[in-house]
């Protein structure tokens, strides 16, 4: 029998003490101070899936619990979380966003995210940003998620979420005449 990890919640992530080691070399999370932080939408989808137990005050708390204060720290954690889903369904390798200013960084399958030097094959594939199908943007907001990706040699994607929660990929690429 397999032991699930047992996690808390706190403020804005959430922390596996022990167990992660499978986690971690699956490239969930970030390990800081000999333990295993993960983003509400890693752990939204590993409880869906799971692979951990989530606790908050010593409680055990559930999927929507979750779910629910997430949305209270962050109001687009819902559509945040139907990408990142579809997107590890895929198969690819998806790690945030945030100090890129986009929602989620991905990679090809298989690909062991790493800081120093990379081969080609393993940097970011695509930069990932998720809006709901009423968004409306800026010619200039646009311009910049592009030059964003360009500059990073990823490629741009706006991952747009339905009333019904499915999700359209856009790749928006920039040219040179």
């Amino acid at each position: 029998m397999r032991v699930v990890p047992v996690s808390e919640f706190l403020e804005n992530k959430v922390i596996i003490y022990e167990g992660f080691e499978r986690l971690s070399e699956k490239s969930y999370g970030k390990i800081m101070d000999g333990r295993l932080e993960l983003s509400l939408v890693e752990a939204l989808y590993l409880l869906e899936k799971n692979k951990i137990v989530v606790k908050k005050g010593g409680r055990k708390i559930s999927f929507r619990k979750l779910l629910s204060l997430g949305i209270g720290i962050d109001r687009r954690l819902h559509e945040k979380y139907i990408v990142y889903r579809d997107l590890k369904e895929r198969g690819l390798v998806v790690k945030t966003g945030f100090k890129f200013g986009c929602d989620f960084r991905v990679y090809q399958r298989g690909v062991k995210v790493k800081k120093g030097p990379k081969k080609a094959s393993e940097h970011t594939k695509w930069i990932v940003f998720v809006v709901p199908e009423d968004y409306m943007c800026s010619f200039a907001e646009l311009s910049r998620a592009v030059r964003l990706a360009h500059s990073i040699r990823a490629k741009m994607l706006w991952a747009v979420v339905d009333n019904e929660n499915n999700v359209t990929y856009y790749q928006v690429l920039r040219t040179k005449p």
